[in-house]
């Protein structure tokens, strides 16, 4: 496992998360955005905020971007949208994430709030090229294609376009995933979105849709923490090859499901170097995200 090093802290950002939270329930917990600072960064921003309340700071994060294998970027961070805020109004959440610099929003057609994700990218005031959208392909009804099926997440979202369609779950397209990877590369040349890719895939389901596909996923979004980096091998051995960006969910999941595991003592001794050595508290969800960060994976909230 990489050790996050004090000359690799740039840009940082964690998020703390309570069990409930990850359990989907409706509550809402804090979460905490921090930025690490070396001399020659301009920006440092600590900002406290609830998914219905931001508090404190109105400096906006510098957040870099990650290579995706049809030529754009994409912001190595996203604001969530399932989870706590899964089948609830998200604009609140989504106005202050994006006042306080998130630039990349990721939504689901299974999250049943796209229309709210709309209201609040309208009620942030920024342009629609200032951020990057997210959304995935749920289970297809009858009749329905990725293309018709992104059109009506477009009119939820009342956005044009959106940067980044993934499919969800494999498992909603059992018999049919090279058709749907077709469908997927039909709405990309219909300019409904920018770039195309997947999640929860497989090294067998990527193997799959790459021997019919004449555009690449550009990101596979999967679980990815130190726990499940070994299982993820084969997977990132393909990401490799094509250039696929790991995109990751539950990246502090060690915090809660896998406590009192040997993760634990590293993460301890990493936090406490960290804080001798810049004087001020560090979280052991700032050394995950940074661990993923170092590792080239975008990190969902």
């Amino acid at each position: 496992m990489a050790i996050v090093g004090t000359v690799h802290l740039n840009c940082v950002i964690a998020l703390h998360r309570s069990p409930v939270m990850l359990r989907r329930s409706a509550s809402l917990v804090p979460l905490v955005l921090k930025c690490f600072e070396r001399p020659n960064l301009k920006h440092h921003t600590v900002i406290g905020f609830r998914s219905s309340h931001f508090a404190g700071s109105s400096s906006i994060m510098t957040i870099s971007t990650l290579p995706l294998n049809d030529g754009y970027q994409v912001p190595w961070i996203a604001f969530g949208t399932g989870t706590a805020l899964y089948q609830k109004d998200a604009e609140e959440a989504i106005r202050l994430a994006i006042d306080n610099g998130f630039t990349h929003l990721d939504g689901a057609q299974v999250y049943a709030n796209e229309d709210t994700l709309g209201n609040g990218v309208l009620a942030s005031g920024k342009s629609r090229s200032e951020l990057f959208i997210t959304t995935k392909l749920g289970k297809l009804q009858p009749g329905a294609t990725p293309k018709s099926a992104l059109q009506e997440s477009l009119k939820q979202i009342k956005v044009d376009y959106v940067d980044l369609y993934l499919i969800h779950q494999p498992s909603n397209h059992v018999g049919k995933l090279k058709e749907t990877w077709k469908g997927m590369e039909e709405a990309q040349k219909a300019g409904l979105t920018k770039s195309i890719g997947v999640s929860n895939f497989t090294a067998d389901h990527l193997k799959s849709i790459l021997e019919i596909a004449t555009i690449p996923p550009a990101v596979n979004q999967v679980e990815a923490h130190p726990y499940v980096w070994k299982a993820l091998q084969p997977n990132l051995a393909i990401h490799d090859q094509y250039k696929i960006v790991t995109s990751s969910y539950g990246g502090l999941s060690p915090l809660f499901r896998g406590k009192g595991g040997p993760l634990d003592p590293v993460v301890e001794q990493i936090r406490a170097r960290l804080e001798k050595t810049r004087g001020a508290p560090v979280s052991d969800g700032q050394v995950l995200n940074k661990w993923l960060q170092q590792k080239g994976v975008l990190v969902v909230t």
